[in-house]
């Protein structure tokens, strides 16, 4: 029940967390309406100083504490349950962000809409159910060892995805920071603790540290002139399918006997609504600085 609670309130503050930094994205972006992306420099559109710019933002000092508060939740129930279930569970962060866009936009979300977030509630108890509680097992040190190389593979590829013009930027820099967070989880299951000693000595816990400071560039990147929607719901894709088959094919992780079905079922939902980010708030969203920066999609 603990690690259940824990992933939802991963969801709930990730959700609200993405639409804050999109707000302090836009007002810190030093990109102007028409701007290409072209890489001028070394790391194509990725603006590290973007985050500096960021930091004089109360929305994005408030973001990252939810932030935080949502990763510790996450390791929480990474520890007991299975990648696939609270991967599935934090998808769920794509409603939240839906709704919370919406409030802020003063737009009001069709039936439809509202009929897909149920959908994410119901589909994520199902999930929930069918998870039964288990510690993963040991891999070894080269496995550790290739997640910091997919890490590094990740930033490569996320570097030439800056590069790229509209419409397709935001949702390639979104799925590249997806697949990041996505080793990131990978990495916090198979720590086997958080005391110092045990992070100094574990590869994983370096993959886990370089994962969350490059899907974090990269989101942020993405969401500098992109709608914070279709940014969450590229990351939500890439941060579910592929960790949820890692922990299947090496970590031996499975559901309650009889349940896979309801497991299924429950994944659906979830990453379905993330599939058609129309159907849940896909409004190009604009935050606080449109007026000032008109033409900016």
């Amino acid at each position: 029940m603990v690690s259940l609670t824990a992933a939802m309130i991963a969801a709930l503050c990730y959700g609200v967390a993405a639409v804050m930094q999109a707000m302090a994205v836009r007002a810190a972006s030093r990109r102007t309406a028409g701007a290409t992306s072209g890489g001028s420099t070394a790391l194509g559109g990725v603006d590290p100083s973007l985050v500096l710019r960021m930091l004089h933002q109360w929305r994005f000092i408030a973001s990252l504490a939810l932030d935080l508060i949502g990763f510790v939740a996450q390791l929480v129930a990474l520890q007991r349950l299975p990648l696939f279930a609270v991967q599935a569970m934090i998808a769920a962060n794509l409603a939240v962000t839906a709704v919370v866009a919406a409030w802020l936009m003063h737009l009001e979300l069709a039936w439809r809409e509202w009929l897909a977030v149920a959908g994410v509630v119901v589909g994520v108890g199902m999930l929930g159910s069918s998870a039964g509680e288990h510690a993963a097992t040991g891999v070894s040190a080269e496995f550790k060892l290739a997640l910091i190389m997919a890490v590094a593979g990740i930033a490569l590829v996320g570097v030439a995805a800056s590069r790229l013009r509209p419409p397709a930027r935001t949702p390639v820099l979104g799925a590249v920071a997806g697949l990041g967070y996505g080793v990131l989880a990978v990495a916090a299951r198979v720590l086997p603790g958080f005391s110092p000693q045990h992070l100094i000595r574990d590869p994983a816990a370096y993959a886990l540290a370089g994962a969350g400071i490059v899907s974090f560039m990269l989101y942020a990147t993405a969401l500098e002139d992109g709608s914070v929607t279709v940014a969450t719901a590229a990351v939500v894709l890439a941060e579910t399918t592929p960790p949820a088959v890692v922990g299947v094919m090496f970590l031996g992780e499975h559901t309650r006997a009889g349940l896979g079905g309801m497991a299924v079922l429950g994944v659906s939902p979830p990453v379905g609504c993330a599939g058609d980010p129309a159907r849940v708030g896909g409004t190009d969203w604009q935050g606080p600085t449109a007026a000032r920066r008109p033409g900016v999609q």
